[in-house]
């Protein structure tokens, strides 16, 4: 009789062991207490003593054994969500939205919320409205108010959203504004270009995905200053790549502007670098106008004339937030005001 080789059940590869999930109740049985109490600690409670030995035992428990909370089942005690979800169109604002939107997070986790930016790209807000409601936040503020249709805002409430805010051109219903006219941008550089001696001005559109939405309305705000006045106003495509702007710079004599509002700052310096390394003078040749008074404006050779957003302030719209969950109301918030910042390149 044959016998095959023998096989060596100690050396056999083994599957990976799945870890076992840590709940509150191995948390209390390491801590010596009752689940209620872990649950009073880890949650912080209101309105139930612990005393601070105790409290520290199970912190220090939860801390050992890598016990992270469970938020839906938070969600569900607090009978409300603690999630803020920003729609991820904040980068479509440069360099100064991210600045801002770093400090709203931090007021935002200072009044106990969590923020997540969605980054999903939806073409119908109500599809984009569906994807935030599978999250179930408490808030959703969104940096363009056309993402709230009445549609889009109808699901998100049903789906226990109680606070809705965006900033926006003009008021939308059941959503608190915030107002943010792109249009006013536009003509208050032109309106700054047209006031230096310009006539032919350009606008810069970028190529660049998600940006037609703000670039558009500043566009068109332009156009309005331009269509009173004895000027003309010409959209040029750019990407923001070096050859995308030198190739605009090579071609800038052909399409003989004089001035040009280069969507924000750091389209402006790129721009600008391009036009000087062809040898256009600016401003003699071409007066430049950006947007967003970025530090590196300032720093420019010659140093950018740009529109400053005065927006307002990050801690006052992170309560107004708080106040809209916890209350259903809160007060009026100014508007973002658009100031012309005249520097050398203009």
């Amino acid at each position: 009789m044959s016998v095959g080789p023998r096989i060596d059940e100690d050396h056999m590869p083994r599957e990976p062991r799945t870890p076992a999930t840590i709940t509150s109740a191995d948390v209390a049985r390491l801590a010596g207490v009752s689940r209620a109490t872990v649950s009073f600690v880890l949650n912080d409670t209101q309105g139930h003593r612990v005393s601070d030995s105790t409290r520290a035992r199970v912190l220090d428990a939860a801390r050992s054994l890598g016990y992270v909370p469970h938020a839906a089942a938070r969600s569900l005690r607090a009978g409300r969500s603690n999630l803020v979800l920003m729609p991820a169109s904040v980068s479509a604002f440069g360099r100064l939205a991210s600045d801002w939107v770093d400090e709203f997070n931090t007021e935002l986790e200072r009044l106990g919320y969590t923020v997540v930016l969605h980054a999903g790209r939806f073409a119908d807000p109500v599809d984009a409205a569906r994807a935030w409601a599978e999250l179930r936040p408490a808030a959703v503020f969104a940096l363009d108010g056309g993402q709230f249709t009445p549609q889009a805002t109808e699901l998100l409430r049903r789906a226990g959203a109680r606070a809705l805010l965006a900033f926006s051109s003009h008021p939308v219903p059941d959503v608190h504004t915030i107002g943010f006219d792109h249009a006013r941008i536009g003509a208050t550089a032109a309106g700054h270009l047209i006031a230096r001696g310009r006539t032919r001005i350009g606008v810069v559109m970028p190529l660049e995905r998600g940006l037609d939405t703000i670039a558009a309305p500043r566009l068109a705000g332009a156009e309005s200053v331009v269509a009173r006045r004895m000027a003309t106003v010409t959209p040029v495509e750019m990407a923001y790549t070096r050859e995308s702007a030198t190739a605009l710079a090579r071609r800038w004599r052909e399409r003989e502007l004089d001035g040009v509002f280069a969507y924000n700052d750091e389209y402006a310096a790129l721009l600008q670098h391009a036009l000087l390394a062809e040898g256009i003078s600016v401003p003699a040749e071409v007066a430049l106008v950006g947007c967003d008074d970025l530090v590196l404006s300032a720093l420019q050779q010659p140093p950018l004339t740009t529109v400053r957003l005065d927006l307002p302030s990050a801690r006052r719209i992170a309560e107004a937030l708080h106040q809209l969950v916890d209350a259903g109301e809160t007060g009026p918030i100014g508007p973002v005001e658009a100031v012309l910042v005249q520097r050398g390149s203009s």
